[in-house]
């Protein structure tokens, strides 16, 4: 029986709100950019205010977080001699590759049809106009007649199969709880919570950018372990193409529903970028007449805009810039050409690149066999916000039908601490559509382990366990509370303190503490010591309050080792803090104890955040562990040995650990840096 563990319903209001976006550096100072670094102004007044893509900018980034990731010119060195032994060697390049896709659609809670939350037709016409245009596909918008165009001879298809064994349509709706999202948000939260194998799957993500003038960006192949250059072919948990909603799919297949925005709606957004995936450089070569390794496209000055196709190359006044290569900046309704080169690229990087050349034998486009009635569940955020009234913790679930019947009812069993209830769902879904349930869990049960599972589906039994069955922990809808009125607040900030500003306020809104903004560090490098420590003593009345922290620049006080926490004088966790973006809130009440009530001698956790070893405080017998990433995936369990666990191999990143003491069950949220 396949576990699925998630923990969405407690804690996404709190981290999925937040993100890192990484500091760069130049030479040995520390310098703030703009998350991957903001295009010159004269390229965004010549392209009308639009990032076309943004994948050169990305490799920077990647580059300057991962020194060990190879040069552009380290890259272009080991794949020189792979592109001349696709040319020589027929055989090997031959042949057509088929790669099967997932596309994560990342929402807020909208319903499918409301953006960014796009419809499943609209992810389907964007698999067909890369098919189109990487296979050259006559009688579409992908065929010309161009002497050096080319069918790729790669071709796309949305995955039968998902990771766990089970039907899919190869489209993962994922509500995040939060409306749009940064560059570094993305690469540090959204990327990593939600890919699957990169090595079966080409990852593609449709969202909506905070950056409105984005359209979208790619990550570039790498070649680590190959042939003895010593480069970081690492970043697997980042792996993939991602895309403005509204560049996704093409009008031209619109049935009325598609959410799409001229001139970029014809999908050549995702061909250009997937170019990018399998190791295609801009035609420019990202640098005035500069190199992009494929002698078929002219020379180009620069980026195109417009589709002048009468523009003189560098080399040759007779012979003109290929403006209607995908690899350009032009309107969709203008790219047109791959060319014999380029697919010589693709072809070697297929062939030869990690993580690529695993697609090429991925088989998760197979279809499996699918029964009448097979009901999925999959949990979904919850992003209402919390309350000191104690109220019904609704658990939000996605149903989904994966069976060739249409179903009109299915049965949900729900446990919490071994107290079986049960829901009645009704209504009319199709292969492959889904509908959100929302089972009401009343406020007086207590935090536990909980199982969803579906028992029946029009009226027989569920035929397939495997997608229908989840093993999570229920944590009840209340705030922290606290019995004492002493709490101790530690602030460390990054160094940008002129930044960062937080606020205490009571039930009526009330400001009873704040701070900031801060003093920046002049000129930091790496090597600067970080501001000394804040400590704070407060003292309440009875009430509930809301703390929140701010950074005016969206990138949080995390990435460069700040932290923040909020403990009772006795050292007991009230607040911890972790990565966030712009602001992070979190609530907690302060009530006086009865005499008949006795405060816990409650376990914790230390340090937080953690790169090895966490400390666990109060164990009084033989406890055991279970830790989940931000997306409720099982990451790691275990015997808690010497009161100790060992989290050195975890992913950087927001975790649950759940300790179980002998009858008492805990759950804390820490941070692996």
């Amino acid at each position: 029986m396949q576990k699925i563990t998630f923990f969405k319903h407690f804690f996404l209001s709190f981290i999925l709100y937040t993100g890192i976006v990484q500091a760069q550096r130049a030479s040995d100072k520390i310098v703030k950019k703009d998350e991957f670094g903001k295009k010159y102004q004269a390229e965004l007044i010549k392209s009308n205010g639009i990032d076309r893509c943004s994948t050169v900018e990305y490799e920077n980034y990647l580059k300057e977080r991962y020194p060990r990731r190879m040069s552009n010119e380290q890259f272009e060195k080991w794949l020189a001699p792979l592109v001349q032994k696709a040319k020589a060697n027929k055989s090997e390049s031959g042949g057509i590759i088929t790669i099967p896709v997932v596309v994560h659609v990342i929402h807020s809670g909208q319903n499918v049809g409301v953006a960014p939350n796009i419809v499943d037709a609209q992810v389907e016409s964007q698999i067909t106009v890369m098919n189109n245009d990487f296979r050259r596909i006559a009688g579409t918008t992908g065929f010309n007649s161009n002497a050096v165009g080319s069918d790729t001879q790669i071709q796309f298809v949305l995955a039968k199969v998902d990771p766990n064994g089970n039907p899919t349509n190869g489209i993962d709706r994922i509500n995040l709880c939060k409306a749009s999202w940064g560059e570094g948000e993305i690469e540090n939260l959204v990327k990593p919570q939600t890919i699957w194998d990169p090595t079966q799957y080409m990852n593609m993500w449709s969202l909506k950018f905070s950056n409105n003038t984005l359209l979208g960006y790619a990550q570039f192949p790498s070649n680590s372990g190959l042939g003895g250059l010593e480069v970081d072919g690492g970043l697997a948990s980042t792996d993939g193409v991602v895309a403005k909603y509204s560049t996704f799919g093409s009008s031209d297949y619109n049935d009325g529903t598609f959410l799409l925005n001229a001139p970029y709606d014809k999908g050549r957004t995702m061909t250009h970028e997937v170019g990018h995936f399998l190791g295609l450089r801009h035609i420019w070569g990202d640098s005035a007449c500069g190199n992009d390794y494929c002698a078929d496209t002219p020379t180009a000055h620069g980026a195109n805009y417009i589709c002048n196709t009468t523009i003189a190359s560098c080399d040759d006044p007779s012979i003109y810039e290929m403006v209607q290569n995908y690899m350009d900046y032009t309107n969709d309704t203008c790219m047109n050409i791959f060319t014999v080169n380029q697919k010589e690229r693709i072809t070697a990087v297929m062939n030869n690149s990690p993580r690529r050349m695993e697609l090429k034998v991925s088989t998760k486009d197979a279809a499996i066999p699918l029964f009448p009635n097979d009901a999925e569940i999959k949990l979904e955020g919850d992003c209402s916000s919390q309350s000191c009234i104690s109220i019904d913790k609704n658990v939000v679930l996605l149903l989904t039908n994966r069976g060739t019947s249409t179903m009109t009812n299915a049965v949900i069993t729900y446990t919490i601490n071994g107290n079986s209830q049960t829901y009645n769902w009704s209504g009319s879904l199709t292969l492959d559509k889904s509908q959100t349930v929302s089972i009401t869990v009343p406020s007086s049960v207590p935090s536990g382990p909980m199982n969803i599972k579906i028992t029946s589906v029009n009226g027989v039994a569920d035929q397939r366990d495997g997608n229908s069955n989840i093993d999570t922990q229920f944590v009840s809808s209340s705030p922290t509370s606290i019995g004492s009125p002493d709490l101790v607040f530690r602030l460390q900030l990054d160094y940008w303190g002129s930044e960062t500003t937080w606020t205490l306020k009571n039930s009526a809104g009330a400001i009873v503490y704040s701070g900031g903004p801060y003093t920046d560090v002049a000129n930091p490098t790496p090597s600067t010591p970080l501001p000394a420590l804040i400590t704070q003593n407060w003292a309440l009345v009875p009430d509930c309050y809301t703390f929140t922290i701010n950074d005016s620049f969206g990138d949080g006080i995390y990435t460069d080792g700040g932290y923040y926490d909020i403990k009772t004088q006795a050292g007991a966790d009230v607040i911890i803090g972790s990565p966030f973006g712009s602001s992070q809130s979190s609530l907690f009440k302060y009530q006086v104890l009865s005499t008949n009530e006795v405060v816990k001698n409650t376990l914790g956790i230390y340090p937080n955040p953690t790169t090895d070893i966490l400390n666990i405080t109060n164990l009084k017998g033989k406890a055991t562990y279970i830790i989940h990433n931000a997306v409720g995936q099982l990451v790691k369990k275990g015997t808690i040995d010497n009161n100790k666990v060992n989290v050195a191999e975890l992913l950087k990143g927001n975790y649950i650990i759940s300790v179980k003491d002998n009858n008492i069950s805990e759950n804390f949220k820490f941070i692996k840096k």
